[in-house]
């Protein structure tokens, strides 16, 4: 860069959006953390005999935040504490902790996405074309991304960011479509639940405000990152959005784990009440209880006394029970 175009630059450096900003972002983002870390040890202390592919995918979310937490601290105490101030580090190349940072943000919004997914297809009744796009969608944004890590490390100037607005703005779009597509797809099959029965139907519209707010809120924060993105590239703000996006997914999925009723240590959906589940993924009728194989002989002993057997053998009752994922 030019001596002069140095000197305007300094000029129009504002350390509040961009230093300030990232500061702002990476404190949005520890709180973030804070609520996935007590929601791990939520679920790991109501069920400690929860399914090990359950438990895998709690540590595993965790600690990939853990790690994407802290290539954000460095990143951030790089231009904030060890250049706070010094307007050439923003015509040096990116901090690689920067970069690789999006690439473990993104991995956690493709698991959390794929376990979504698989709620779609259990709702859908295995429909292939809505599940198979919701997939599709997902590992699209996952390698546009991917790219935009690589295109990133090979930049001279963090100021030349703009310049993958394309495959930026793609990646995003890709996730914010998914996201929406999810949300719509489960609003849309859960509609075939209903029964028309008062307390049935209640579940299942919990089910459907939890599946607009979930959806509603990530899209939230992609599309005002990219919209920042775009029209604002020359600062950080986007940056402390796209920070705290991947906490979102992460808290959202262990939000879902924690609302399952405990059975002897093991999470299931099993309900004596019509309080809402978020997991319920299985095909809810009125007065009827659906048992699933893997807990039905440790929740036989545990069936409400009124819960008795009708003509045709089966159980009927108030109770409505969905099994998880």
């Amino acid at each position: 860069m030019s001596k002069l175009s140095m000197e305007v630059a300094a000029h129009t450096f504002n350390k509040d959006n961009t230093f300030g900003a990232a500061f702002a972002g990476f404190a949005a983002s520890s709180i973030c953390l804070g609520v996935l870390s007590t929601q791990a040890y939520t679920y790991f202390k109501r069920y400690p005999l929860d399914k090990p592919f359950y438990k895998f995918l709690v540590v595993g979310l965790w600690l990939i935040e853990i790690a994407d937490q802290a290539l954000i601290a460095h990143a951030v105490y790089s231009y904030v504490v060890t250049n706070w101030g010094v307007i050439t580090i923003l015509f040096a190349p990116p901090v690689w902790s920067l970069i690789l940072q999006i690439t473990f943000g993104v991995i956690t919004g493709t698991v959390v996405k794929i376990n979504f997914a698989l709620r779609v297809w259990r709702f859908s009744k295995q429909n292939i074309p809505v599940t198979g796009l919701i997939i599709l969608l997902t590992f699209a944004e996952l390698a546009v991304a991917c790219l935009y890590t690589v295109k990133a490390f090979q930049l001279d100037s963090l100021a030349n960011i703009a310049d993958m607005k394309v495959v930026g703005t793609l990646s995003l779009g890709l996730g914010m479509a998914t996201d929406v597509v999810i949300a719509a797809a489960l609003c849309f099959f859960l509609r075939n639940l209903r029964t028309g029965h008062r307390k049935d139907d209640s579940v299942v519209n919990s089910l459907i405000i939890y599946a607009i707010s979930t959806g509603g809120l990530t899209s939230v924060i992609s599309l005002t990152t990219l919209v920042l993105y775009n029209f604002m590239p020359d600062n950080f703000i986007f940056m402390a959005f796209y920070f705290v996006l991947s906490k979102v997914y992460a808290n959202s999925f262990l939000a879902a784990l924690n609302t399952r009723r405990v059975s002897r240590g093991r999470g299931t959906d099993a309900e004596t009440t019509t309080m809402p589940t978020f997991l319920m993924v299985g095909k809810v009728t009125q007065r009827t209880i659906h048992l699933d194989p893997e807990n039905q002989a440790q929740s036989s002993s545990h069936l409400s006394p009124t819960m008795k057997s009708d003509s045709k053998g089966g159980l009927t009752s108030g109770a409505t029970y969905a099994e998880a994922w």
